[in-house]
């Protein structure tokens, strides 16, 4: 039995830098939140004075990660309704509407 593999097929998936970058970047915001949930979990189950500080500490640590992820990814991935095209002449726009 005879099998045919196309080349262009797999040069057309390989992801660019920027792909690759996003992708690690969901990546650690999705264990970051996972890491929130883990925090907040334990600090809602100890009574322990030293475990609650070190809750209060992780879940702020935690906190200041996710933070700095969604600064990351706000300057990586542009809004979905962002769009590059400006608007005709006349047209009118939210601005427009509530000044006008």
């Amino acid at each position: 039995m005879k099998m045919y593999f196309s080349q262009s097929s797999r040069a057309n998936r390989a992801l660019t830098e920027r792909e690759i970058e996003r992708n690690a970047l969901l990546s650690d915001l999705e264990k970051t939140k996972r890491a929130l949930e883990v925090a907040y979990a334990g600090f809602d189950n100890v009574t322990e004075p030293d475990l609650i500080d070190c809750y209060i500490y992780e879940v702020n640590s935690v906190l200041k990660r996710y933070k700095f992820l969604m600064e990351q990814a706000a300057a990586l991935l542009p809004l979905p309704e962002e769009n590059t095209h400006p608007a005709p002449l006349g047209a009118e726009t939210p601005l427009t509407s509530l000044t006008g």
